[in-house]
């Protein structure tokens, strides 16, 4: 009898090793995790911290870093921590930040403090920041960054990149070398890609023949410098003073910021709250600056009221009407809004043009008789055939109409209006329109019912 071969087993399932359990999630922000993310990451994450603990780790931070992250907190966060913070470490902090930054920075904080980290700071960069600060923030003064690459003409290319070389970690990045001639006047721009490709040698006035230059005065407002820089496809605008010397370039990053804050006040200002308010805004100061519209709104309100007690003795024998007259107001009101948006939107995005502004509102009460007449007839053969009485379809259809055709000429000439008299277009606009269409729609309907319906 032949002997059986042992056979091998069933080879035995390998497993992997359990991977060791995650540490537990911890709320805790240490100061390794500012050093190694982006500092608007950083500046989220410790604006949702107790200004304790922001002191805590900041203090904490090499002055660099703690400028990269304070720079990019909103500004009631970014106010509250820099009063907190020791006064050489805070004007520590405002040395490594561009002198732009530093001035967005302490124009927040009271004159006193200002003084006295300003004082802490070293007299040049101090003498700079001051400077900027003397700006009216809403102009191309008060949003330019003075740090900038400045050559004079007579240099030559290879000259030019050597200085660009030496100069390049105390500069705004430098997209364009500005070129200016022995009284600081701007001659010129070049970008570095002109620069490298022109020939070893040649002199700066060389390369600005036949050039077009683009630029703009410090008393310029921010919106019409952004319209610029996009308008014409620019990395940086030069900003000048009424001689034609440099003073500052507003880089494109600024753009973003400028258009990000101007929407952000138009809708806020469009509907009576603060044109700077957050959810970060202080309690208190948010109260204050809503108030004051909110009381003008019952004025309003009670104006529409007045005109509706007028009908009393109408709504009374027809008590369908006070059904009704909402729908015919709030149609109106939702056709003003539509226009005022627009055009609130154009004169964002647009120079003041009278003519162009003025044509505008044309075309709107144009969109708005072709859009109230459609209405218009389908609200006639629904409330005539719901309610069985065309009379009554015919005085709400008219008066829809009527009321629509009037809220889109209000809404888009109250935004000029306001610009005319030298006042944010969207100031409160909403609420004043509001007004207008309720108003008009309740005297409307009401007036057309007493006429043709008692």
């Amino acid at each position: 009898m032949s002997e059986t071969p042992d056979l091998p087993g069933p080879t035995p399932e390998v497993r992997p090793e359990p991977a060791p359990p995650a540490p537990p999630a911890t709320d805790t922000l240490e100061v390794a995790d500012l050093e190694n993310i982006h500092p608007a990451d950083g500046a989220d994450q410790l604006e949702n911290l107790p200004l304790g603990e922001q002191v805590q780790l900041v203090n904490a931070l090499s002055p660099e870093d703690a400028a990269e992250i304070v720079a990019e907190m909103e500004r009631h966060d970014r106010a509250a921590l820099m009063r907190e913070l020791p006064p050489d470490y805070a004007a520590d902090i405002l040395e490594e930040m561009s002198p732009d930054d530093a001035a967005d920075v302490l124009v927040d904080l009271d004159k006193d403090h200002q003084q006295k980290l300003l004082y802490r700071v070293e007299r040049e960069d101090a003498a700079e920041i001051r400077n900027l600060m003397t700006f009216d923030p809403d102009t191309a003064g008060g949003v330019m960054n003075t740090e900038v690459m400045v050559l004079e003409q007579g240099l030559t290319v290879d000259q030019a990149i050597t200085l660009i070389r030496k100069a390049v970690e105390d500069t705004e990045i430098p997209y364009y070398a500005y070129i200016v001639d022995e009284d600081e006047r701007l001659t010129g721009v070049l970008s570095l890609r002109d620069l490298l490709r022109a020939r070893p040698g040649v002199f700066l006035r060389a390369l600005l023949k036949d050039q077009s230059l683009i630029s703009a005065p410090h008393d310029m407002d921010k919106e019409e410098v952004a319209r610029m820089i996009g308008r014409y496809n620019l990395l940086a605008l030069p900003i000048v003073d009424h001689d034609g010397k440099l003073m500052g370039v507003v880089t494109h990053d600024d753009v973003y910021d400028i258009i990000h804050e101007e929407a952000s006040e138009d809708m806020l200002s469009m509907v009576g709250a603060g044109a700077d308010e957050t959810v970060d805004t202080p309690w208190r100061q948010s109260v204050a600056m809503r108030l004051p519209w909110l009381m003008v709104n019952v004025l309003n309100s009670a104006f529409s009221a007045w005109v509706v007690s007028h009908f009393e003795a109408t709504i009374s024998q027809m008590a369908i009407l006070a059904v009704l007259m909402p729908i015919v107001a709030n149609q109106a009101g939702n056709t003003g809004q539509q226009s005022l948006a627009v055009m609130i939107r154009q004169l964002a995005l647009e120079s003041f043009d009278r003519r162009k502004a003025w044509g505008a509102v044309f075309r709107e009460s144009k969109i708005a008789l072709a859009n109230g007449l459609i209405l218009a007839v389908l609200v006639f053969g629904a409330v005539a055939w719901l309610l069985g009485r065309p009379s009554l379809a015919g005085v709400m259809a008219l008066a829809l109409g009527l009321d629509m055709l009037l809220g889109a000429v209000a809404g888009a000439s109250v935004p000029l209006l306001l610009k005319e008299m030298g006042r944010d277009p969207a100031h409160a606009s909403s609420i004043f329109l509001t007004t207008l269409t309720d108003s008009a729609g309740f005297f409307f309907f009401l007036g057309l019912a007493a006429y043709f319906l008692l």
